[in-house]
């Protein structure tokens, strides 16, 4: 891991959903890093404002103030811009989607997450890269889940973890700064199309999985889910549920570098977005592809 020194300069990239959902926790962020490093703040209005921020960073070292979205778009911006492997990225989650900073290491709160900026190091994490050029930083899970199953959980009970793609809009219900922000998402996150929000569970699919060549499950078996996750560095956790009839049937496990799902059409769940339909598609594990400034481990 990388070290890194307070006289760095830091590009604060400030997301406008965070500024405008949670404009108090954005301003301490501020005060604490600029009191440690030397920063230039950037209060982008847009996707392109953005990317723009991002690719004129110059020597600084990028800081994204926002919540899982934000750090997504900036990971996939520096992908497109092939950056990654010289940058090292840095979060202070604010907002109400932020499961997928934690996952990864990132410390709640503005004051601890901005002074891990500060003190931290680089940690060198894998990445899933699809043949269209998507990233994908934690899981992934097909069919995905929609916001009522993540609040629920399983038979209607209180989930204990959200997942990360759990929704800003759905967490904001009621909050007078609700209308403000809701027109900053619609135009900075891609949002499912209208028939991802049925609700109730999806029906089974018939899908060939196959990891590293090797086909896991085929067109014959229809599946209830589809995940991947991160393994061992350079490897994915990949776990076929196949349909149940009478007693649950065991999962099927594999792990590998390159996974493919193809068969009929099929939406997933990559982080904070959902994509698709799709008929294929690939993901190959990008090892230690972007680094992510982590507090030091004692």
């Amino acid at each position: 891991m990388a070290t890194f020194a307070t006289s760095d300069q830091l590009l604060v990239v400030i997301d406008p959903v965070a500024r405008h959902t949670d404009g108090e926790s954005v301003r301490i962020a501020k005060d604490v890093l600029s009191a440690g490093a030397a920063t230039k703040v950037c209060l982008p209005e847009g996707p392109e404002e953005f990317a723009r921020a991002l690719a004129r960073r110059g020597s600084r070292r990028p800081v994204v103030v926002g919540d899982d979205r934000a750090l997504l778009r900036a990971v996939s911006v520096l992908h497109r811009q092939r950056e990654l492997a010289e940058c090292a990225l840095s979060v202070v989650p604010v907002g109400g989607v932020m499961s997928l900073a934690r996952s990864l290491g990132v410390p709640a709160g503005p004051v601890a997450a901005a002074r891990a900026v500060l003190d931290g190091a680089e940690r060198r994490l894998d990445l899933l890269v699809d043949e269209s050029d998507g990233v994908v930083l934690g899981a992934l899970r097909i069919p995905p889940l929609f916001p009522r199953e993540e609040r629920d959980g399983p038979g209607g009970s209180p989930a204990r973890t959200a997942p990360a793609g759990a929704t800003a809009l759905a967490d904001g219900a009621g909050r007078p700064w609700l209308r403000t922000c809701q027109s900053l998402v619609r135009t900075l996150v891609t949002r499912p199309p209208r028939t991802t929000a049925v609700a109730g569970p999806p029906g089974p699919s018939r899908l060939r999985v196959e990891v590293d060549g090797v086909t896991v499950v085929d067109l014959d078996q229809p599946v209830e889910a589809v995940s991947v996750t991160p393994g061992e560095p350079g490897i994915a956790e990949v776990e076929v549920r196949p349909l149940s009839v009478g007693a649950e049937a065991s999962p099927l496990l594999a792990e590998g570098r390159t996974v493919t799902v193809s068969g009929t059409d099929f939406r997933y769940r990559a982080d904070a977005l959902v994509s698709g339909p799709v008929r294929s598609r690939t993901w190959t594990v990008r090892e230690g592809a972007w680094g992510l400034t982590l507090p030091v481990r004692g």
